[in-house]
């Protein structure tokens, strides 16, 4: 079963285009977000070649950037009858996406940050030339963070649909907690 490649649009390239841009400025490579957009807008799986092709990048780059989005598993291999090669899908609902990113982000950001935040406050607490004004900000930034985690796994239990409704209400939100 042969797969048709993408047909891209100019509305569809800009979209991907830009998703390279908003890629490298949250940390992302910008070609691994260029497939994550492609494969987002494709009708059917794609495999290496017809990415490469349609993106016009070599093809080591798209196998590395494969592993690293299927790594975020917003990707996922796909097998087609007929076919040997390997094809990709994304994901296409943004919320699983967010869902997955946020996670991935945490886990390799968040969680460093929190056990160095830790180990830092414990040597300040113990170390007298420390000066107290520094052990208090790092006592501060722990407990923000320690906050901010907490928040994170109390929201990732709230069903999607209520959390949709919470976005939806916005800055009304605070005034049914009253400022």
């Amino acid at each position: 079963m042969q797969v048709p490649p993408a047909q891209i649009t100019p509305a569809m390239r800009r979209y991907v285009l830009h998703w390279g841009e908003m890629g490298q400025r949250w940390g992302v490579n910008r070609t691994v977000a260029q497939i994550h957009a492609l494969l987002y807008l494709a009708e059917t799986p794609q495999h290496a070649e017809q990415i490469t092709q349609a993106l016009g990048v070599a093809r080591s780059n798209v196998s590395t950037s494969l592993k690293e989005l299927m790594g975020w598993d917003l990707i996922r291999l796909v097998h087609l009858e007929g076919d040997r090669r390997d094809h990709f899908a994304a994901r296409t609902d943004p919320w699983d996406m967010l869902e997955l990113i946020v996670e991935g982000r945490k886990r390799r950001e968040i969680d460093p940050t929190l056990e160095m935040l830790s180990a830092c406050v414990a040597e300040a607490e113990g170390d007298k030339a420390t000066p107290a004004y520094a052990r208090e900000r790092l006592k501060t930034m722990q407990g923000f963070l320690v906050q901010l985690d907490g928040w994170h796994r109390q929201m990732r239990d709230v069903p999607r649909p209520t959390l949709i409704k919470l976005i939806a209400l916005g800055g009304r939100i605070a005034k049914l907690i009253g400022r």
